[in-house]
């Protein structure tokens, strides 16, 4: 196992780490979205209680969450490790240095936008996770079974504008931290090429913005039309 520990501790072995964990946190973004357009629909929570619900009680999504927990701690770790790293590495910027002649600004802020969508997620998590998995929430009855009204929770919070206003800025943030992470990901994994390069940038921009943007739609259009 030493061999293995050495791989994966190594600057390269951490880069390959950010960049699976990465790519698998942006499959469970699109699972997530999905999900939360049950919110759109016009009856009165009803699909999306039951979305929940199916969520909080079924054995291999409650595995699964296991699995995206860990896959967000390596991938906060091995970007706290990574930064740390880069920073020691060149500790005095050079005068004559122009960072943003020959690098995008999320490449260069990779680490801000990473700690914005942090704090977001924390906040996130308590004021929707915790009070689904460990009670909190009122009861709504459908088809005389009742359950949780995390629909109810939904809509009580984004009637709160400044949430709202943290919410948009955050998805803000991942957008923009996806656009570049989605691209380098592959680019680490050894997936770059001329020929196809070029379609995983396009995608991965059109992907970030697209999925962010189904994200940051929910909040304003319960805060403006509901």
């Amino acid at each position: 196992m030493n061999w293995f520990t050495k791989t994966f501790s190594s600057t390269v072995g951490r880069k390959i780490v950010m960049s699976v964990t990465g790519l698998f946190l942006c499959s469970f973004l699109v699972v997530h979205l999905i999900g939360n357009l049950q919110l759109f629909r016009n009856d009165g929570g009803a699909a999306f209680n039951l979305y929940s619900d199916f969520m909080a009680h079924n054995g291999v999504i409650r595995f699964m969450e296991l699995i995206l927990v860990a896959g967000f701690l390596f991938h906060i770790y091995d970007a706290i490790v990574l930064t740390s790293r880069n920073k020691k590495a060149r500790p005095v910027d050079y005068v004559n240095n122009h960072p943003e002649q020959n690098s995008t600004w999320s490449s260069r802020n990779m680490g801000l936008l990473g700690t914005v969508i942090l704090v977001f997620l924390i906040i996130h998590l308590w004021n929707f996770f915790v009070p689904a998995r460990f009670g909190g929430l009122e009861g709504v009855v459908i088809e005389d079974v009742e359950y949780d009204n995390l629909y109810l929770r939904v809509v009580q919070s984004f009637q709160i504008w400044w949430y709202v206003a943290i919410y948009v800025i955050a998805m803000v943030a991942l957008a923009y931290h996806l656009i570049h992470g989605f691209q380098s990901a592959f680019q680490t994994l050894g997936l770059d090429h001329k020929k196809y390069t070029p379609f995983i940038q396009k995608f991965g921009v059109a992907f970030s913005i697209i999925v962010c943007l189904g994200f940051a739609i929910i909040p304003l259009y319960f805060f403006f039309l509901v």
